[in-house]
């Protein structure tokens, strides 16, 4: 199979990249931010359930780690696997998160492209979450 298009999808976040990653990277977080997630996750063993706008998919989560890593499979209904590379890596004081969007078989260019925006919105969540909100603690003692 020949490689897919991709598209990096990041925003920056003024926060300690290592609070970013500690809030984020947590999958009871997530449905904080990442609307495709539905009504959240439920944990199921070591991989994770999430009812939402594609259905029922099984995610399985990156172990946690110091180097910001967030990647996370998603195994869609179809048994189709999707590999979802996330990052949050040190930017000055702050962040920056990068999601790589890999563009699925059959998937037309405004799909593609509304997908893109998607993931886009769920950073913005994300931001203004850990820029503008109560988590604005979350994670800084010992800094």
């Amino acid at each position: 199979m020949s490689p897919r298009q991709a598209r990096i999808v990041h925003i920056s976040i003024e926060r300690h990249w290592r609070d970013v990653y500690d809030f984020a990277a947590k999958p009871e977080n997530m449905v904080l931010w990442a609307s495709g997630l539905g009504s959240g996750l439920e944990a199921d063993g070591e991989n994770w359930v999430a009812h939402g706008p594609l259905g029922s998919v099984r995610v399985k989560f990156a172990p946690e780690n110091d180097f910001g890593v967030m990647d996370h499979i998603v195994t869609m209904e179809s048994g189709l696997e999707v590999h979802n590379a996330l990052r949050v890596v040190p930017n000055g004081d702050g962040a920056e998160v990068m999601f790589t969007l890999l563009r699925l078989p059959d998937v037309s260019d405004e799909q593609f492209e509304a997908d893109f925006r998607w993931v886009l919105k769920d950073l913005n969540t994300l931001k203004k979450r850990l820029e503008h909100s109560e988590d604005n603690n979350h994670g800084t003692e010992g800094r």
